[in-house]
């Protein structure tokens, strides 16, 4: 056994995959205790429904998992979900634009902001958080300068997918949002595990200079990281208004921090170099499980939400603290 091993029931565990079963323990955890305690809550319905509500947050945590696992951080991806959300509805409503236009462009915006403010963390060395942060407010004032007020979306296409329903048995559906957000967390497990540029991002984030001594890409790992960060918030923002039909400025505030706290609940190490997209969605679903029982409670504020998730953020830093997820 090394020292990135531990001691589970007998047999050898790497310590990196701890958080990921940790994750994955509590979460069956507390679907059990709800499905004990409340009535109609042991269903497969109700997991499907928590991916129906957070697709767009699951697409957004993908893009923050490669950012983190570089040892980054993007403050910027709720204002570019809203933002693609005010471009949408605004290109829809008011020119007319076609729906497939209005996608490619809302999503070029998003990765062309990523690359962006990639590009400036790297060749002007300044910290990605004064940067991204920099980046919310940008693209946050953008959303005010198209309107100060809800754009609804009534364009058929983007109406028709919104409304849809697939049903995987008689009983059970999902969106085709969620089919996407699926699809999304498939390639991007793919890039980080069986491509260069994934092994990149883990060599990165592991110490940049030792990267840079292996002769590895460092500029190109980390502005891509930014880019694919731009692009998923982008489409977290298309799927948002697919699920709202609506564009507002004040769409994802604070969204940030919640694909921040899905990530690291999910496992992923803060100072980067390992994790895996299993327990980003994992985090996901967590967060998602955990507005679930507190509406089926039905006399705990939706604040309630929050402290949950407060803790369970101490406790996953504490958990990967003590057991020294990278090796020393």
């Amino acid at each position: 056994m090394t020292t990135a091993d531990i001691l589970v029931g007998g047999r050898t565990l790497p310590r990196k995959y701890v958080p990921v079963l940790v994750t994955a323990g509590l979460f069956a955890a507390m679907f059990v205790i709800g499905g004990i305690r409340y009535e109609g809550f042991a269903s497969g319905q109700v997991i499907l429904n928590v991916l129906v509500d957070n697709p767009f947050m699951l697409v957004i945590a993908v893009g923050m998992t490669f950012v983190i696992l570089t040892g980054g951080i993007d403050l910027s991806v709720g204002s570019v979900a809203a933002l693609s959300t005010m471009v949408a509805a605004s290109l829809l409503s008011g020119p007319g634009w076609p729906a497939p236009m209005v996608i490619v462009l809302v999503l070029a915006i998003g990765t062309v902001l990523g690359f962006g403010m990639g590009a400036i963390i790297h060749y002007f060395e300044i910290q990605p958080f004064v940067v991204t942060l920099a980046g919310m407010f940008l693209a946050r004032g953008l959303c005010y300068t198209i309107s100060t007020d809800s754009i609804p979306i009534t364009d058929p296409l983007f109406t028709s997918v919104g409304q849809a329903q697939f049903y995987l048995t008689s009983d059970l559906w999902v969106s085709p949002s969620v089919l996407i957000g699926l699809v999304v967390v498939l390639v991007a497990a793919y890039v980080l595990h069986y491509t260069r540029l994934g092994r990149n991002v883990y060599a990165v984030g592991g110490g940049e200079q030792s990267a840079l001594l292996m002769g590895l890409p460092v500029a190109r790992t980390k502005i891509a990281v930014y880019t694919i960060s731009g692009f998923c918030s982008a489409l977290g923002g298309l799927l948002f208004s697919l699920y709202t039909l609506s564009g507002y400025g004040l769409h994802a505030v604070g969204w940030e921090l919640d694909a921040i706290a899905a990530v690291v609940i999910g496992g992923v190490l803060l100072t980067g170099g390992s994790g895996y997209l299993l327990g980003t969605l994992l985090g996901v679903l967590m967060l998602g499980l955990i507005q679930t029982i507190i509406s089926f409670e039905g006399t705990l504020s939706s604040w309630w939400t929050r402290m949950v998730i407060g803790l369970l953020l101490f406790a996953f830093i504490l958990m990967q603290r003590l057991i020294g997820v990278r090796r020393k």
